[in-house]
């Protein structure tokens, strides 16, 4: 064993072995000079004086080389001796140790306890086990401490180990020195301790070292103390307590290193070799020694100044709180010391004042190596799920169970929580970890009816147990979590909030608010949709929402500072003021809370009052339609919110965090709201609310858009509200709310032209990534209905104009000639022969087609195709494949009679394919600006812009279902009565078939709990799972020739309302114009007229006579009889292309003829590929009457001639 004064030894003879320093003189020859006389040799004086000089300095040198021979002849029998002491204190402390043990009763005499001082003078981290283990033992026998069954009696009862902590100040330092090396050997054994492979005498010899440790830092195992030597022994119990914190002790992180070899749970002992108790008394005493700086702070020590525990609560925040699973590493009965407030509250205070210091530190450390997990998170993560969990108490899953922590310092709880996930979401941008694409995971929940289990893609597997970072947070995403937030919230009126927090100023800092709260929940939904990409922040969201007055807390707070003085609160409200710092530009906002509402019964409906903190006094019914309020329609300035005009970028961080959560949780919200809430009852919010709501949202993603977001860090702000605003939008599309100048407002002064938009839509739309980086142009993509409904038809007409002329560049386009492609279809097959022949052609069907028709009898069909018998087919095959009886489509039960894919399509023959073909057959007719005169469902539109559908859209489809489904809804009974389960039954081909609405949904009951499942389960059935795979097979073939983005320029209900989209043709349901009837005025001012026909001319005067005589039925057959469909264009007729033409047709009577009444015979005719009437000079308005008639009603044309 080395000795303590080797190395000093060492280095001394290395520096006696060092060469002499070489003299000059000492090359010369000794030559004897005389100085009695002169010689043949003499000096000078000067030479004389030097060689003196030298051999002074040669007898120094003589004289240390002496010195230090005999220096290291000592050393060397010194370091002999020790050696010999060494093996002989070792035999020592071996037979003592064995002979201490070997009885109940032995005295100890005093010079034994002395020989045990060598123990630790020789003893090192690398002396034998063995040998320590023995030490520790007698040690803690001097101790006089029980170990197992033995016990040494102390013959001295007033001098032991420990009175020479209370003894002279020599033997006080010879015991601090002793302690604290004891210490730190006995720390280090833990560090080392593996209770998986280190065997069961690593475990022993652990135990023990942590025993001593543990009664040598707590005065209550010193039977030597008394009340004299008391405060003695309380104040170096403190002192070595505090070596124990500090950075030279080590205590945390052995205790770091030893947990991490630790199974989570701990329960899990199967690759374990040490025994449970063994393994137990270890991980209790680190904890105990972990928590002890905390403990013997509160000692009362007769001593200036109280032990200062914030330097332990920075290295336990550092070394313990990072630790991955802390809580279910640990047994559960070591968990309730560490969750105690004088463990937790320092703690806390120190993450807040020292947080740059401590998130730094955390950030160096290095990380643990978990198996099983490829993903490596931030330490910094780990203290944030621990805290959480160290500060809740939570016994099962159910929202309404689980407390917080008794003491529990709410502000500090709060205020770490956010300043910890704050620096969570920093790393996982700079990490790469946040997309851009993040918030397509709540889009993609949501739009799966099938329940979803919580996972992470940071999961670990410790033995059988499978757990997820997630699981931590699982508090958070409960109820009561909020709820007692909230009603611990102190209403301190007129506190001045900053943007951050002040490091040093707890005083400020003891306030708890609602945006404290805010911010914690709006990190939240981040850190979910990042870090829980399978369901994303699903479960923070469905708590949020569904929290009474919470959500009406925010709209309080927002309104405040977005409308200021105009402020409308609902009776029964009470809301605590305080402002809100923003900009520098910006002024105050006041911000209000409202008070939790009492719980109420197990209905729907008073669960939404609930959230909208009304009574039932206080909802308004309007049976029938819903309600509405005078709106100033004819400004944009109102609903301009002017606070919002420069986008994210001109507000507050407090403020974006309270829109961030506000339009996140609205947004699910309105997911789940059928419209007899949001109608008639009003909830959450009245009509008058939802408008202001609308107006903000608008205002909002628009600049936003349109002035840059300001980066990343407002994109989850700007998604939240954009997603927001499209659902209110939609809603008011489909049953309108707003006025039409709400959505026109924030662009009426700064839109890009028509032809720029049209053009930077189809940029961007192929790079969706890219489009929120350019300032103004990325709110061509994100809000496209701030654009009049003219200008987004002029923007489609320009796409499909861009499309034209780029294949034309390219070559593809295939005119007329050669390069034409040829069809022939018979007149009693045009579905059968159009399949057939243009199915296969894919992009080809972009080209030009001419068709030829083959007549019922078998002959071909005389006529030219310019387009006008290719039109006649469009219309012809739509007109037979949409028909209820071909089968593929058929009609909604509600009194629109609007069309849908058939389920039982699936099961005909080439049905899928059919409705692809179909499919393209739109796509083509909406390319070459052919009318088609049939209308889709509103849900099936849905489908084809790529929209989910929702409970309040089941009314479009099937009415009957739908009031079916809300009597389930708010059914006051017990459910159980209606005798309903998870399935549902479908007939198709004769054949019934059950359909489970989810796994095993023949054996779920409904009841009272679930309904709202089965509710929206069904619902997800009918709008959207039973018409997918249909309504895919008809978007594929519709996208062959038009791109989605172009579709997406519009709602459903514009779709559906008649979208003009191309020239000369209209849409309804993407396929048919505007009303059932034309506007003549509007077709005589855009009429041409040919052949010799003027506007004055008689038969021209006459025919606009007979016509504004005609039904309107018969006015669109005269339309469809000239190009080919019987709507108008919705934008006018001075759209439509060619122009409506009227020919002359010169007619030669005889003047005897004319005199006896008879007027020209000749029919009209017609040539739809230039939208031209081909009318004949009629004398009389009779004739030209039963004429047009005759002729509208043959379903010729040109043949007529």
């Amino acid at each position: 064993m080395e000795s303590p004064n080797s190395r000093y030894t060492d280095s001394i003879v290395v520096g006696v072995l060092e060469d002499p320093p070489v003299l000059p003189w000492m090359t010369i020859a000794n030559i004897r000079v005389s100085l009695r006389g002169a010689s043949a040799r003499e000096i000078t004086r000067d030479a004389l004086l030097e060689k003196v000089s030298q051999e002074r300095e040669l007898r120094n040198y003589t004289r240390r080389a002496t010195a230090a021979a005999i220096l290291i002849q000592e050393s060397l029998e010194t370091l002999q001796c020790d050696k010999d002491g060494i093996c002989a204190t070792s035999r020592r402390m071996g037979n003592l140790g064995e002979s201490s043990f070997c009885a109940d009763d032995k005295n100890m005499d005093f010079q034994q306890f002395i020989e045990t001082f060598p123990f630790l003078y020789y003893i090192s981290i690398n002396s034998t086990s063995e040998y320590f283990y023995q030490g520790c033992k007698l040690y803690s026998a001097l101790l006089q401490t029980s170990i197992g069954k033995h016990k040494l009696n102390w013959s001295y009862s007033n001098m032991n180990f420990c009175s020479l902590a209370t003894g002279t100040p020599e033997e006080r330092r010879i015991w601090a020195y002793e302690a604290q090396k004891l210490i730190s050997i006995c720390l280090f054994i833990l560090s080392e301790c593996d209770t998986h492979s280190g065997g069961q005498d690593t475990a022993v010899l652990s135990s023990m070292a942590m025993r001593l440790i543990v009664v040598l830092t707590d005065t209550k195992g010193w039977k030597s103390i008394t009340v004299d030597n008391f405060q003695d022994a309380e104040r170096v119990v403190k002192n070595l307590v505090r070596f124990m914190g500090s950075r030279k002790g080590g205590l945390y992180p052995c205790i770091r290193k030893y947990f991490s070899k630790l199974d989570a749970p701990c329960s899990s002992l199967k690759n374990s070799v040490v025994q449970p108790d063994e393994r137990f008394l270890i991980t209790a005493s680190a904890i105990t020694l972990a928590l002890r700086p905390f403990q013997t702070a509160n000692l009362d020590v007769a001593e200036p100044g109280p032990l200062n525990v914030q330097y332990a609560a920075e290295q336990y925040c550092v070394h313990i709180l990072t630790i991955p699973w802390l809580a279910q590493r640990l047994p559960a009965v070591l968990l309730p010391a560490m969750k105690h407030k004088s463990i937790l509250s320092p703690c806390l205070e120190a993450l807040l004042i020292l947080r740059k210091k401590i998130l730094k530190e955390m950030a160096e450390m290095q990380p643990f190596q978990i198996p099983h997990c490829s993903n490596v998170l931030l330490q910094g993560s780990w203290a944030l799920a621990n805290v959480i969990c160290l500060a809740t108490e939570s016994e099962n899953d159910c929202m309404d169970q689980g407390q917080f922590t008794q003491g529990l310092n709410y502000m500090l709880y709060v205020h770490v929580v956010n300043i910890l996930a704050e620096n969570l979401l920093d790393w996982l941008e700079n990490f790469g970890w946040i997309r851009k694409d993040s918030q397509e995971i709540l889009e993609n929940i949501e739009t799966s009816a099938n329940p979803i289990d919580l996972a992470c893609s940071t999961d670990t597997t410790f033995g059988s147990t499978k757990m997820s970072y997630m699981d931590l947070f699982r508090p958070v995403c409960q109820q009561w979590h909020l709820m007692m937030l909230l009603t611990n919230m102190k209403n301190v009126p007129e506190i001045i909030r900053c943007n951050s927090l002040l490091p040093n100023n707890l005083e400020y800092a003891r306030k708890l608010e609602l945006l404290d709260i805010a911010y914690l929940y709006s990190y939240m939904l981040r850190i979910f949709s990042v870090l829980n990409p399978v369901v994303g922040p699903l479960p923070v969201l469905n708590m949020l929402a569904f929290t009474p007055g919470f959500l009406v807390n925010l709209w309080a707070a927002l309104e405040s500072y977005i409308f200021p003085g105009d402020v409308k609160f609902s009776e029964g409200n009470d809301y605590c003021k305080s402002k809100i710092c923003t900009n520098k530009n910006d002024g105050a906002c006041e911000k209000k809370q409202k008070q939790t509402s009492k719980d109420g019964g197990n209905k729907w409906v008073t669960m939404l009052q609930k959230i909208t903190g009304k009574s039932q006094m206080d909802v308004d019914l309007v049976s029938g339609q819903a309600r509405t309020s005078q709106v100033k329609e004819d400004t944009f300035d109102v609903w301009d919110v002017e606070p919002l005009r420069c986008g994210p970028q001109g507000i507050s961080k407090d403020i974006s965090c309270l829109l961030h959560l506000f339009c996140a949780t609205y947004s699910h919200l309105l997911l789940v709201l059928d419209d007899i809430e949001f109608y008639e009852k009003q909830v959450p919010f009245t009509l008058e609310q939802q408008r202001r709501i609308a107006s903000m949202l608008n205002t909002l993603v628009y600049n936003g858009s349109s002035n840059g977001s300001g980066g990343e860090q407002n994109r989850p702000l700007m998604d939240a509200a954009a997603r927001c605003l499209h659902l209110l939008y939609e809603r008011d599309c489909r049953h309108q709310f707003c006025p039409p100048g709400l959505w026109l407002s924030p662009a009426r002064n700064n839109r890009p032209p028509i032809a720029e938009a049209a053009r930077t839509h189809e940029v961007l739309s192929a790079k969706a990534d890219d489009a929120l980086t350019i300032p103004s142009m990325a709110s061509v993509i994100t809000t496209t209905h701030v654009f009049p409904f003219e200008e987004r038809v002029q923007m489609f007409r320009e796409f499909i104009k861009m499309d034209k002329f780029s294949r034309k560049m390219a070559g593809e386009v295939a005119g007329p000639g050669s390069r034409s492609i040829e069809v022939v279809i018979r007149r009693g097959h045009i579905v059968e022969d159009g399949f057939q022949q243009l199915n296969y052609l894919g992009s080809r069907l972009k080209s030009c087609i001419h068709v030829s028709f083959v007549s019922e009898c078998g002959l071909p069909e005389a006529g030219l195709d310019y387009g006008g018998l290719f039109k006649e087919f469009l219309t012809d095959i739509a007109k037979a494949a949409f028909a209820p009886e071909y089968g593929l489509f058929s009609q909604t039960s509600t009194s629109d009679r609007l069309l849908i894919p058939n389920t039982a399509a699936r099961f005909l023959e080439n049905g899928t394919q059919m409705i692809e073909f179909l499919g393209k057959v739109v796509g083509k007719a909406l390319y070459e600006g052919i009318l088609l005169d049939y209308s889709f469902s509103h849900v099936f539109i849905q489908k084809l812009l790529g929209r989910y559908s929702f409970l309040d859209e089941l009314s479009t489809l099937d009415l009957q279902l739908y009031r079916n489904l809300m009597y389930v809804k708010n059914y006051d009974g017990d459910v159980k009565e209606l005798s309903l389960d998870f399935t549902v039954t479908e007939e198709s081909l004769g054949k019934r078939h059950i359909i489970e609405l989810k796994p095993g949904g023949k054996d779920a009951i409904v009841t009272n709990e679930n309904k709202l499942q089965y509710v929206h389960a069904m619902a997800d059935y009918k709008l959207n799972r039973q018409v997918l795979p249909l309504s895919n097979a008809f978007y594929r073939g519709l996208t062959d020739l038009i791109s989605p983005s172009w579709l997406k320029l519009f709602n459903a209900s514009e779709f559906n309302q008649g979208i003009r989209l191309l020239g000369d043709f209209d849409l309804y349901g993407l396929l048919s114009g505007g009303n059932h009837d034309i506007d003549i005025t509007d077709l005589r001012n855009n009429t041409r007229y040919t052949g010799g026909y003027t506007e004055g001319s008689r038969t021209v005067k006459l025919f606009w006579e007979v016509i504004a005589g005609f039904e309107p039925k018969e006015r669109c057959m005269l339309l469809k009889f000239v190009t080919s469909c019987s709507r108008a264009p919705l934008l006018g007729f001075r759209h439509l292309q060619p122009t409506f033409t009227i020919h002359k047709v010169a007619c030669d009577v005889p003047l005897w003829a004319t005199i006896g009444g008879q007027d020209v015979e000749r029919l009209p005719s017609a040539s739809t590929c230039y939208n031209t009437l081909k009318l004949p000079t009629y004398k009389r308005p009779s004739t030209l009457r039963a004429k047009l008639l005759y002729s509208i009603n043959s379903n010729a044309g040109f043949e007529l001639s």
